[in-house]
């Protein structure tokens, strides 16, 4: 026959790491967000730039005006 059932316990949790890891964590989302940014050289920047305004040029122009009814 076993014996009684033992209730499990808590995961004890180490508040102070866990602070020190959530802002390492953010720290490592900001780098990202900043290597994608200033890590591109200027010219793919460029191109990228000049592609999303021929696009948005490209959009605007098939846009129907209310004035032609």
């Amino acid at each position: 026959m076993p014996g009684p059932r033992r209730a499990k316990m808590a995961e004890i949790v180490n508040l102070r790491r866990a602070r020190k890891a959530k802002a390492r964590a953010e720290k490592d989302k900001t780098a990202q967000a900043n290597r994608v940014a200033h890590g591109t050289p200027k010219a793919l920047r460029n191109l990228a730039e000049a592609r999303k305004d021929k696009a948005d040029q490209r959009l605007s122009g098939h846009k129907l005006n209310d004035d032609q009814k």
